[in-house]
């Protein structure tokens, strides 16, 4: 057996014999050393609406979770119709770019963000599942901004943006909740 034989028997595997490791994560996706408290991990494969994608998504955006909120992205993603998986990559691609951009990786965190929003920039005024994607586009070009010219890392549940956007109620009304931060 060469070393690399062993130390594919050493990996970490999932119950399919997938690679997989099984060290715990904090927040942000990073991971951890083994028997340290994390964060419950996003199951994978998991098929969910996109009604049920946007709201999970929110509630991990929210947590200051984009790393989660990027998996939950790339089930629909892969699991989607054809038709929407740009849609599911583009939003993946924003959720990851703000986990950059939380960890301090600066170039990475804007890449990521201005090409997700150039992904979902092709919607045009479009509101799939009620997502706003003129003004998250707006969001992510601004935030790539900041991140480059900012020196720490930015806050991830501060910066995270509201996906279904601002509502058209008065500030403060039953819907403010959704407004754009």
């Amino acid at each position: 057996m060469d070393d690399r034989e062993r130390d594919m028997d050493r990996r970490d595997r999932d119950p399919e014999g997938r690679a997989r490791s099984a060290r715990p994560r904090d927040g942000l996706g990073r991971p951890l050393p083994y028997g340290a408290e994390g964060v419950a991990r996003q199951p994978e494969g998991v098929e969910r609406t996109g009604d049920e994608t946007v709201y999970e998504a929110q509630r991990l955006l929210d947590a200051g979770m984009p790393f989660h909120a990027h998996e939950v992205f790339e089930d629909a993603w892969k699991s989607g119709p054809e038709a929407e998986r740009a849609l599911w990559r583009g939003l993946a691609q924003l959720a990851v770019g703000l986990t950059h951009a939380a960890r301090g990786n600066r170039s990475g965190g804007a890449t990521l963000l201005r090409r997700g929003a150039a992904g979902l920039a092709a919607y045009g005024d479009a509101r799939p599942y009620g997502i706003a994607l003129t003004e998250l586009t707006a969001w992510a070009e601004e935030l790539a901004g900041r991140v480059l010219r900012e020196e720490k890392p930015v806050p991830a549940a501060e910066s995270a943006p509201r996906l279904r956007g601002r509502p058209e109620t008065e500030a403060g009304g039953p819907d403010a909740a959704d407004s754009v931060r």
